[in-house]
C-alpha cells in the first residue's frame, strides 16, 4: 500500500515527548495539553518520521480511514 493512503495513530503510553512533532514535516501531530499527541488525519500522510522519532514506541501507521 503506498504511504499516502496511510495515516499514523498514538496508541495508549504516549509520553507527550514532542518527539513525533518536531519529525512530522507536515505539522501533522500535536501534544494535546502535554499529556499525549494527536494526530490530524487530514494532513498525515503516512511517511512514518514520527513512527521512527518516539521512543515510546506508541505510534502505528493504518490504512486511512481503517479502525484500530
Amino acid at each position: 500500500m503506498p504511504q499516502f493512503e496511510k495515516t499514523a495513530r498514538v496508541e495508549e503510553n504516549c509520553v507527550a515527548c514532542g518527539n513525533c512533532v518536531k519529525s512530522c514535516p507536515l505539522s501533522a501531530i500535536t501534544v494535546y495539553k502535554g499529556l499525549y499527541a494527536l494526530v490530524d488525519e487530514n494532513k498525515c500522510v503516512g511517511c512514518g518520521k514520527c513512527k521512527n522519532a518516539c521512543p515510546a514506541g506508541v505510534i502505528e501507521l493504518y490504512p486511512k480511514g481503517g479502525v484500530l
